[in-house]
């Protein structure tokens, strides 16, 4: 499934959220200078939540093209936002090149694209933010491109399942930290490995920062 690059589509959902979210959510971001303004990125986030994708587009400037499963775009309801919005569907379990071939081609074109290192919902030791482990795509897009990549930690967004955040009193937490880019790794096996236990640490430091300025507990980890 080809999909149309982040447009129109995107920056209407992104401007309804945004109203959705002043009513509701109080957050609070850091680190947002190690963004580049221009030229291919790649957001390396963490996952506690299918909602991630949609805060951290709505919360940061600019447009991000997700590499998400395939099985969303199987969904009626959520086929035409991977479509519309710039998604590039990824088979995990078939043949995932086609997914790698068009990120490399939109990173060329200057565009972000966001990208779950851990490869799907974690939580609790599983999770990069307490010692769980990451696998080897993003390091892989990264030496292939030459494109430096942001990590990104955000948390609260477990809890946006219950209807309690979304009331209109300000009553849901977020908080999202962007931390320093890392160079692209060199294409060979060593480097990327190298690369992914660099990108887990931090992580892991962004998560003790986030923590530490805000005073949050570890358990805001699920």
């Amino acid at each position: 499934m080809r999909t149309k690059q982040p447009g129109l589509f995107y920056d209407a959902v992104r401007l309804l959220a945004r109203g959705v979210f002043s009513m509701t959510m109080r957050w609070r971001l850091a680190g947002l200078g190690h963004l580049p303004e221009t030229g291919g990125c790649i957001l390396a986030v963490c996952h506690l939540s299918h909602l991630d994708p949609v805060v951290v587009s709505t919360l940061l400037p600019r447009r991000i093209s997700w590499i998400s499963r395939i099985e969303f775009t199987r969904h009626w309801f959520m086929r035409p936002f991977v479509y519309f919005g710039g998604g590039i569907p990824v088979n995990r379990q078939g043949y995932p090149r086609p997914a790698l071939r068009e990120s490399l081609r939109r990173l060329a074109g200057g565009e972000t694209i966001g990208i779950f290192p851990e490869g799907e919902i974690m939580s609790g030791p599983s999770s990069v933010l307490r010692q769980g482990k990451l696998r080897g795509g993003t390091a892989w897009l990264a030496a292939r491109s030459g494109c430096p990549v942001i990590p990104v930690i955000i948390l609260g967004t477990d809890r946006l399942t219950k209807v309690e955040p979304w009331l209109p009193a300000w009553r849901g937490r977020l908080w999202l930290s962007a931390g320093a880019p890392l160079t692209a790794p060199p294409r060979t096996r060593a480097g990327r490995h190298a690369f992914v236990a660099e990108l887990e640490i931090s992580f892991r430091y962004l998560f003790e920062q986030t923590c530490h300025r805000h005073q949050l507990p570890e358990s805001i980890v699920p």
